[in-house]
């Protein structure tokens, strides 16, 4: 998978947190990866989130619900705004109770951009290409 001009430490911060989201360890993660005033999409109602606390408790309602999966595809930087922010392509997915993986046929691309500590500071979702 490629990385297309990526700074490193942004695209390693960005597989961790794909590789940690489904597991339990994703709260432990949130500091290490969110800053304290992350803007953050709630998909599923159509609004924004503020912080962190509001983020764990979003994903927590998502687990609470099923288990949501979800693969990192591709990282490229963004042509679409101011070239900082990064574009990772994902594609979604469920597991079922029987522990059986179900993927959607289409991808998602969710935009990062950064705080002045490296950290996400805003997460968008929009369609895939």
């Amino acid at each position: 998978m490629s990385a297309e001009g990526v700074p490193a430490a942004r695209e390693e911060l960005l597989r961790q947190m794909y590789e940690v989201f489904s597991t339990d360890d994703r709260d432990a993660f949130v500091p290490h990866c969110l800053t304290p005033d992350v803007d953050w999409p709630n998909v599923l109602e159509g609004t924004r989130l503020h912080g962190r606390a509001a983020v764990r408790a979003y994903w927590a309602r998502q687990f609470a619900a099923g288990h949501p999966l979800v693969r990192l595809e591709g990282l490229r930087l963004d042509g679409d705004g101011d070239g900082e922010a990064v574009v990772a392509t994902v594609r979604q997915g469920m597991r079922d109770d029987a522990g059986v993986d179900h993927w959607a046929v289409e991808t998602v691309e969710h935009v990062y951009r950064f705080g002045g500590d490296g950290l996400v500071a805003r997460m968008d979702v929009r369609a895939g290409v």
